[in-house]
This record gives structure tokens, C-alpha cells and sequence, in this order.
């Protein structure tokens, strides 16, 4: 932009534009190159839509001539989902780039989750992420698979939840670094675990719980701590194939639930045909 507030000659500039299905779907019939399609990308995004999580950014559709008879040269994906969701968002819209400009379009690094943690000044922020996306999928989806393109959580989920809890995931991140030194769980699956049980339990005394992981003393036969201390890092049988995430978090939640309703058990197990344990709920009295 020049000083004087004008545009330089042949500089694209953007426009706002509800896009709808029906507009995506003749954009995309105008691509210049077919890119490989993510379709976990397009699902990802759709979903975004259809949850009303869609954001209006800088990023958009670009074209190398007008809305009306350009052809696309960038925006495949973002198209593609709002052809997927059925439903029309507003996104902007670049006219008139050069053809040359293709190849090095979308070419950016994508920001992570943990980037967008970065802000708020918190420590451990790998696991913090981990944590409250793995959290999210406990709540939304605890029967299905944690991992893959269905798995995927959008960075605004992660910072919104974290806005909402971010005392109890500070707390839950520490104590998943201290108690995973001590059990077969990586220090995500404890935090996980300790944030969804001293959530529905807030009334439960949680030291004790904490003292008799970490200590490992004077834990009696029968004693569900005891059983989660005795859980080995990898399955006895196969190829030394360690515990999905899911899994230590639902023998997590089966560990604790025994505790708090003081039920002895010697063993824990969790087969695949299993739903996942809900935690015991105790809460204080009003």
C-alpha cells in the first residue's frame, strides 16, 4: 500500500465473500492444478464449520482472475470443506495473482497446537497440549479411536478449554510429570486421567492417592494403586507393543474409581471391546 493509502497497479487485493457450496463447488471445477487432497485436512475443516468454529483469517481462495471467471490457484481445501459441510462461511478471497505465484502458495509451516500455547507464559507446553487435547477427546468421543484424521482437535478448542481450566490442567501437567515416573502411564495419560477424576471427584482427598503412587508404601494386597504400580510398560505378549494412550487412561480412571469407592482389585486390564471407565463422581456438599 502506498502512503497515500492506494493500492499499487497490479497488486491483488482481497475482497470478503459469503462463500457457498454451490460457489465452492464451481471454483473448484476452475482449478489450475488438482493438488493431492488431504481428505483428514477437508474432514477436519468441515467439521470446524458444522461445530460453528470456522474463523475468518487472512487466509483464503485465491484466483488468477475475477470470482466470476478466474481460475483457482489456491484454497482447494478450505472449498472443499464447505462443499463437505453443506454450509456457506465468509473468507476472503484473492483476485487477479500471477500464474507464477502458484508454486509457492500454502507453502508455509502450519502453527501446531503448542504454538498456540505459547502465549499464555505456561511451562511444559508439549504435554500441556497433549493433555487438553487428549482431555477433549475423554469428553467428545471416549468409545472411538484417539489417533488419525478423526482424532483431530482445531487449535481454538485447545486454547478456549484451556482458558476455561487452566488452573486444573497447570495441576494436572505437574502431577502427570510426577506420578508417571513411578507407573507404566506416560506423563500425558496421568494428567489426562487426574484432571477427568478430580473433576467428577472434587471432594475426594487426592493426597493420599498421589502419596501411595509415588511412595509405593505400606500398599496392601488388594489395594488399586498397588495394581496400577504392578501394570509392566509394555504387554507381556507381541512385540513389546506399549499401551495406546486410551488404554492407560482407562486403566487410570479403573485404578482410581476402585479407590475411591474402596473396592479391592489385584489386576488391571483393559480390552479393546471395553468402553471407556467413567471416573466416580463425589462431589462437595452445599
Amino acid at each position: 500500500m502506498l502512503a497515500n493509502g492506494e493500492v499499487p497497479e497490479g497488486v491483488p487485493t482481497p475482497r470478503l465473500v459469503r462463500v457457498t457450496p454451490e460457489i465452492a463447488d464451481d471454483l473448484l471445477s476452475r482449478a489450475v492444478v488438482n493438488r493431492r487432497l488431504d481428505q483428514g485436512q477437508v474432514d477436519f475443516l468441515a467439521d470446524s464449520i458444522i461445530r460453528e468454529e470456522w474463523q475468518l483469517t487472512h487466509q483464503g481462495i485465491a484466483l488468477d482472475g475475477s470470482l466470476e471467471t478466474g481460475c483457482l490457484l489456491d484454497g482447494q481445501h478450505r472449498l472443499n470443506a464447505i462443499t463437505k459441510a453443506g454450509i456457506p462461511v465468509s473468507i476472503y478471497v484473492f483476485e487477479g495473482l500471477p500464474r507464477t505465484a502458484f508454486p509457492v502458495l500454502d507453502t508455509g509451516k502450519r502453527r501446531s497446537g503448542v504454538d498456540t500455547l505459547s502465549s499464555t507464559g505456561e511451562k511444559y507446553l508439549p504435554v500441556l497440549h497433549s493433555t487438553i487435547r487428549h482431555v477433549l477427546l475423554f469428553k467428545n468421543m471416549p468409545d472411538s479411536l484417539w489417533s488419525g484424521n478423526g482424532a483431530r482437535i482445531a487449535n481454538s478448542r485447545i486454547l478456549a478449554a484451556y482458558n476455561e481450566g487452566s488452573d486444573m490442567y497447570r495441576e494436572a501437567v505437574l502431577t502427570g510429570r510426577n506420578i508417571s515416573k513411578h507407573v507404566f502411564a506416560s506423563q500425558t495419560a496421568v494428567a489426562v486421567g487426574y484432571f477427568v477424576t478430580t473433576e467428577a471427584a472434587p471432594a475426594v482427598k487426592i493426597d493420599s492417592w498421589i502419596e501411595g503412587l509415588t511412595s509405593g508404601a505400606n500398599l496392601e494386597m488388594g489395594d488399586s494403586r498397588l495394581a496400577l504400580l504392578k501394570v509392566p510398560h509394555v504387554r507381556k505378549r507381541g512385540l513389546n507393543r506399549k499401551y495406546s494412550m486410551r488404554e492407560q487412561v482407562a486403566m487410570y480412571i479403573k485404578a482410581w474409581n476402585a479407590w475411591a469407592r474402596d473396592e479391592k482389585i489385584d489386576n488391571l486390564r483393559f480390552r479393546k471391546a471395553e468402553k471407556m471407565p467413567i471416573p466416580v463422581e463425589v462431589k462437595f456438599e452445599r
